[in-house]
């Protein structure tokens, strides 16, 4: 129990005003995450897809690494290269723990992203990202279990349509949890050290 909690209990009813002063100079025995701090939150919490490999996956394979999960796709100009890249440059920026970070891309754009096309782009960013894979139905699904968005906006042709998608990374702890929501645009120092603290958990 935190300690600032503990003395406040101790105080006398009368103390009230006292009370709010010691809670006020007390901080917390977690870490001060810079993500969005999601844990025991009921959505985000598992997924079943395909990566493109062709190996289906849960979180249960990742067990005892902290999980970066992304949804974008190949053809996005800029948010999804720049994400992998940054999650890329945190990975390095673990040093020796590197291998302990698995990120994962989930692609809301099965209709293009070939598992041949998603090997090559994955690769760009780190040999050891995966690609995920959903049809459809089980997309759809699988971004309402997450609570996130993704709609096709038609081009010129049919195949020069785009994707708006959620900008967001969703990071599980080591024992497959849900933690945290990272804002897109968040430093790579910050992830990095947000990262760390779930790793010394």
């Amino acid at each position: 129990m935190n300690n600032c909690l503990v003395a406040v209990r101790r105080l006398s009813a009368g103390a009230v005003v006292v009370a709010g002063l010691l809670l006020a100079g007390c901080s917390t025995d977690g870490p001060a995450f810079t993500g969005v701090d999601i844990t025991g939150a009921s959505y985000a919490t598992s997924f079943d897809l395909t990566d493109h490999t062709g190996q289906r996956r849960t979180l249960a394979d990742f067990k005892g690494q902290v999980v970066v999960l992304f949804f974008g796709f190949a053809q996005c100009p800029d948010v999804c290269p720049t994400t992998m890249t940054e999650l890329a440059q945190v990975k390095g920026e673990l040093g020796s723990d590197g291998d302990k970070l698995q990120g994962l891309f989930v692609t809301v754009d099965p209709e293009r992203d070939t598992p041949n096309i998603m090997r090559e782009y994955m690769a760009n960013f780190d040999p050891s990202f995966l690609a995920l894979y959903a049809d459809p139905g089980e997309l759809e699904q699988v971004a309402k279990d997450f609570k996130t968005y993704f709609k096709k906006v038609d081009g010129p042709t049919a195949t020069s349509y785009t994707m708006d998608h959620s900008a967001g990374s969703y990071i599980f702890d080591t024992k497959g949890a849900i933690r945290l929501y990272s804002r897109y645009g968040t430093p790579v120092e910050s992830l990095t050290q947000d990262i760390k603290y779930l790793l010394a958990e």
